[in-house]
């Protein structure tokens, strides 16, 4: 199978412990575990987050010229309507990319519907929660 980079933004990492009501109560780590599961150890799967715009810019420069990585799958959190920069940064990337979020960002608050990234994705898939990982991850294999 494959090597696929998974990048989550801001606040993901108190998956488990935040907004229970919108992103229920498996914690990051467990998401992490997860998703390991599904693969059945098939796939490396490299996980990145943070919090700060500035430092997923660089992480994903730091890849652009890693020919073994099969895609990515970002979660880019609030920066999904707000970064230019991670836009640009992804369009470095000649390979393919995922747009996850696990809440419907198009049902919620009205300036979560603007999203700066959607059109340099692939694909995206929203508001299937952890399912909608696994649907990348199943994407990027399938390329």
């Amino acid at each position: 199978m494959g090597k696929i980079v998974i990048i989550n933004g801001p606040n993901l990492n108190f998956l488990g412990q935040r907004e229970i009501d919108k992103y229920g109560t498996t914690t990051y780590k467990e998401l992490i575990s997860e998703l390991e599961d599904y693969t059945n150890n098939q796939d490396e799967l490299i996980f990145y987050q943070s919090n700060h715009e500035g430092e997923i810019c660089e992480f994903i420069q730091n890849i652009f010229n890693d020919e073994t990585i099969d895609g990515l799958i970002i979660n880019p959190g609030g920066y999904t309507h707000t970064s230019v920069a991670i836009r640009d940064s992804l369009l470095l990337l000649n390979l393919p990319i995922v747009e996850v979020h696990m809440t419907d960002i198009r049902k919620r608050e009205n300036f979560r519907k603007t999203n700066l990234i959607y059109d340099v994705c692939e694909k995206s898939f929203v508001g299937l929660g952890i399912e909608g990982y696994k649907k990348g991850i199943d994407y990027i294999n399938e390329k």
